[in-house]
């Protein structure tokens, strides 16, 4: 990374939701080593603590983001005894993958009270403390699964678009507050999430570290969106301009019609599966 980037993000409080393993990891890592101050949560306080990197951390805990209480004594206890929090990323997110009619209801209610709520009420109390200061940015994560379908992914696909359409009603709400607000839209990313997910044809997935300097660039230079990898963005945003049955056909070519059911490895694929579910 650059010095720019280090001089833009040294000394900043900035706390990741679902920090624990893949892209929260990957960024709280990245920013740490240029400097910021980095507090981390996650459901799992477990593997919080034992992740190589804990240790360089200023604060690491247990955060349930569907949970007011656990929510909101995270954060006053990050400005209490590591300083006001000058970026709020909200990260934690599931993806359980099969046909609508199969999943249980509360693995839908899981989803959106994750990967909706969370978010939402993750802004809210971050929000509520930056806007005093009018100063402070709040970064979601989305997907690129929110701005088009894929069978077998209906309620995640729904939780995406959710938190694109919550974040750009937001950029416009505040404008003019001091606080910022993106999204950003990563691909398949090599992590435990998309374990056993064949990627699209002739797209790679992404490494959580690819996000990670996406999330630095933004910190340092502050945009509504940024999508990664920049080809998948380029393709994904191609396909939404097009007429709608062309857009459907060449996303099956792609491998992202009904056809990728059928390629999820459900072995590699269970440990994570039992994990995301359990309520």
């Amino acid at each position: 990374m650059s010095d720019k980037f280090r001089a833009a993000v040294r000394g900043k409080v900035i706390v990741i939701t679902g920090g624990a393993r893949g892209i929260g990891l990957a960024t709280a890592t990245a920013l740490q080593a240029l400097g910021a101050k980095i507090a981390i949560g996650d459901i799992d306080e477990t593997t919080v603590k034992e992740s190589g990197t804990a240790r360089d951390f200023e604060l690491y805990g247990k955060l349930d983001v569907t949970d007011t209480a656990s929510f909101e004594s995270f954060l006053d206890e990050v400005e209490r005894t590591v300083g006001p929090i000058d970026v709020l990323i909200n990260n934690a997110g599931i993806m359980p993958t099969g046909r609508l009619v199969d999943e249980p209801d509360q693995v839908t209610r899981r989803i959106l009270d994750i990967n909706v709520y969370g978010v939402i009420l993750g802004t809210k109390l971050g929000l509520a403390r930056m806007l005093p200061r009018k100063s402070g940015h709040i970064v979601n994560i989305a997907s690129l699964a929110g701005e088009t379908h894929i069978p077998g992914l209906a309620t995640y696909n729904a939780s995406k678009h959710a938190v694109l359409g919550f974040t750009d009603t937001l950029r416009e709400e505040y404008r003019g507050s001091g606080v910022h607000f993106s999204s950003v839209l990563p691909t398949l990313t090599n992590t435990e999430l998309g374990s056993g997910v064949t990627p699209p044809k002739l797209l790679r997935p992404a490494e959580p570290e690819e996000i990670a300097d996406a999330i630095v660039g933004l910190i340092a230079s502050p945009k509504s969106k940024v999508r990664v990898t920049a080809v998948a963005g380029a393709i994904s945003r191609f396909v939404g301009f097009l007429p709608e049955a062309v857009g459907d056909s060449l996303g099956r070519a792609l491998g992202s019609g009904h056809a990728f059911l059928d390629d999820v490895d459900a072995d590699r694929r269970k440990a994570y599966e039992d994990r995301a579910r359990s309520v």
